[in-house]
């Protein structure tokens, strides 16, 4: 029977009682290690008083030492169940970002073969409104990730949010001024998009044993549309594993939000994938 005052304590005594019950199955800290997906460092914290661990991490100390956490989770005050309103706002940025995008490269792909037109403010408006709304999703999800650490998705999110503000301003300098056209540029646009897509992907992948495959998935799908967006020669074979991709940011998204908000969330230790 799990003994009810263990959830109630406070540190150093938190981490005196699970540093007794490790011992008490013979583990050391690399094997509890194995066992919750938690890394060394913050082990020898949480025993050693020095930090008062989040109720998923001790859920997932005391499921690696055989303690019932359901009969214990009351004990904890749960920070993940307060959901910042950003993140919503994030989300809906995106629903918005994933429409405007298809009129935006609709009228690109215009642009480019019939020239300039009379539509040049409303294509300007088109460009802003896009770029205004993939920021806030990208920014979402930079926060977001200081909820569920991934410093490889962290640089990935902060370069592709970079890459958007110079291409962004590129385009709409040429379009104000006419000193110069897409199609002087385009090529190489795609390149840094499809290399920023990429690394997206391998952000995701980064991801190892959380709640499901889909981080996996989801990156696989952003570093395939990647590598063929790049290629130059694979660009409308890119958009298809790309929308599926930006399809998959948004549910992931909402995956990971109503995550943060159990209780029960695991913890688990990112890492950059084999191969």
């Amino acid at each position: 029977m799990v003994n009810q005052n263990l959830f109630s304590m406070k540190q150093p005594e938190l981490g005196k009682k699970i540093s007794e019950l490790r011992k008490a199955k013979g583990l050391t800290q690399e094997e509890l290690v194995e066992k919750c997906n938690l890394n060394v460092r913050t082990i020898q914290r949480i025993e050693a008083g020095e930090v008062t661990p989040r109720s998923y991490t001790v859920k997932a100390l005391f499921e690696a030492l055989d303690y019932q956490w359901e009969e214990a989770k009351s004990g904890f005050e749960d920070e993940e169940k307060k959901t910042p309103p950003y993140l919503y706002w994030a989300f809906a940025a995106g629903l918005v970002y994933f429409f405007l995008a298809f009129f935006e490269i609709m009228m690109e792909y215009e642009w480019i073969e019939s020239g300039p037109s009379s539509d040049t403010s409303v294509f300007i408006g088109v460009k802003i409104g896009t770029f205004l709304t993939y920021a806030a999703f990208i920014y979402g999800w930079i926060r977001l990730e200081s909820l569920i650490p991934n410093f490889v998705l962290k640089i990935a999110l902060w370069t592709m949010l970079g890459v958007n503000v110079v291409w962004y301003s590129v385009d709409c300098i040429g379009l104000i001024t006419g000193q110069f056209s897409l199609e002087d540029y385009y090529l190489v646009k795609m390149s840094a998009f499809g290399l920023c897509y990429a690394f997206l992907g391998v952000g995701y992948m980064a991801y190892k044993k959380i709640w499901s495959t889909i981080p996996q998935i989801l990156g696989a799908l952003g570093l395939t549309a990647g590598i063929l967006i790049f290629s130059g020669i694979g660009v409308i074979f890119g958009l298809i594993p790309l929308t599926l991709f930006e399809i998959g940011q948004l549910g992931l998204m909402i995956y990971f939000i109503q995550k943060t908000r159990s209780s029960v969330t695991p913890p688990y230790k990112p890492e950059i994938p084999n191969g």
